[in-house]
Order: C-alpha cells, then structure tokens, then sequence
C-alpha cells in the first residue's frame, strides 16, 4: 500500500486522482482549500484549509504531515484565467504564479524529506506552457505559470535524483472539469486513469519527462 498526497483533492481531477488510488487500495491524504461532500465521503484523510498560494499557509499546515512517509506527491492544484492583451491584471498573472508555479514547487520542498526512496512528484502542468505548442497566443498567465512549473519540474528531476526520486511533468489533456466550463473533450475519469499510468512509467531514467497523458512526449 503506497501513501499517496493529493493538492486540490476536493473536485475535478484531484477528487479524481483520490478515488482511484483509494480504488488501488493505498493511504490518500487529500488537501484542498475547501472540501466537498464528495470528497468528504471518502476514506481519504481530508486536510482542508490548503492556500497552495500561499507560502504562509503551507508552512502552517504542512507541517502536521512531519511523520509522513511519502510514495507519491501529486501537485495537482492549479487555476486558470482567460488574459489578453486587451483584458489583462498584475493582480491574476500574479495569482496564477503563485498557485501554478510557486506553491507545487514551494509544497515539494517543504516534504522533500518524507519522499521514501523510490517516490515519485507528479507535477499537472499543461502543453500551454509550452514554446513549441503555442501557436495561439493568449492565457498570459496560465501558459507563463505552466512554462515555469515545467522548468521547476526539470531543476526538481535533477535534484531530487541522488535522492532517488523521479519526477514528470504532466499535460492531462483538454478535461471536462469546473475549470474549462466542462467544455474538455476527456471525462476526468480517463484523464487520471492514464495520468496513473504515466506515473506508473515513471522512473530515474526519464525523470524530467514532459508527457500528455496518452503516452506522447510533449515538446518544450
């Protein structure tokens, strides 16, 4: 039985993730800002409260989780804002930052010593924060965030290697979560049943890798 952390654990994807590993039987701690009676009616361990962007925060709730040993850690907490040129604010870019980028990076820091060897990060992070993908312009925030959590997910794999712990950064694919309106074109349901998979792929050797969720490897 793997224990298993969950960031935004309350609905979409991270309710989600929660439920198929309890399906696998291991250990879920779920953390979200705010539960749900979905999520609530699970067996997972619910932490609520979780302000993945704020520092402060974590540094006042992770630590209950000191006498943790960890197997998985999934960043999956993220929010997205629809900027353009025209329609635009320092206060959402800087909030996407803060949640998208700094808080996954901020949280793995925080637990690095709980990572068991052989553990895993699985960094949600999204092919609009790749150069080569954009071809549309747009979502400032959202693709700025995404494009340095990826660079995050890299500097991560190396550091956390002598450790011995693999790290992916993963682009679930366009999800029919709250996020997009339910406007995706996979159910969440398929998107984290091949996210395991990904994961279960995961190893010292292609640390680092930036994948879809059906297999692809994603360019930069």
């Amino acid at each position: 039985m793997a224990t298993v952390v969950i960031t935004g654990a309350n609905r979409g994807m991270g309710l989600e993730f929660v439920k198929q590993y309890l399906a696998k039987g291991d250990k879920v701690i779920a953390l979200c800002r705010n539960t749900s009676d979905e999520l609530s009616q699970t067996s997972a361990k619910v932490i609520d409260k979780v302000d993945v962007g704020s520092p402060e925060c974590l540094e006042k709730i992770l630590p209950v989780l000191s006498d943790l040993k960890i197997d998985l850690l999934i960043n999956n907490a993220g929010v997205l804002a629809n900027e353009t040129l025209e329609h635009m604010s320092v206060t959402t870019l800087e909030y996407q930052f803060r949640v998208n980028a700094i808080g996954p990076l901020m949280i793995t820091q925080m637990l690095r010593k709980q990572l068991v060897k052989g553990a895993k990060v699985a960094l949600i992070t999204s092919r609009m924060g790749s150069v080569t993908d954009n071809t549309s312009g747009g979502r400032y925030g959202y693709r700025m965030s995404k494009a340095a959590l990826n660079i995050a997910g890299v500097s991560l794999a190396h550091d956390l290697k002598e450790q011995e712990v693999a790290v992916a950064l993963l682009h679930p694919g366009y999800v029919q979560t709250e996020m997009v309106n339910n406007s995706g074109d996979i159910s969440a349901a398929v998107a984290v049943e091949r996210l395991i998979r990904r994961i279960e792929e995961l190893n010292l050797e292609n640390t680092g890798t930036f994948w879809h969720s059906n297999g692809e490897v994603l360019p930069w």
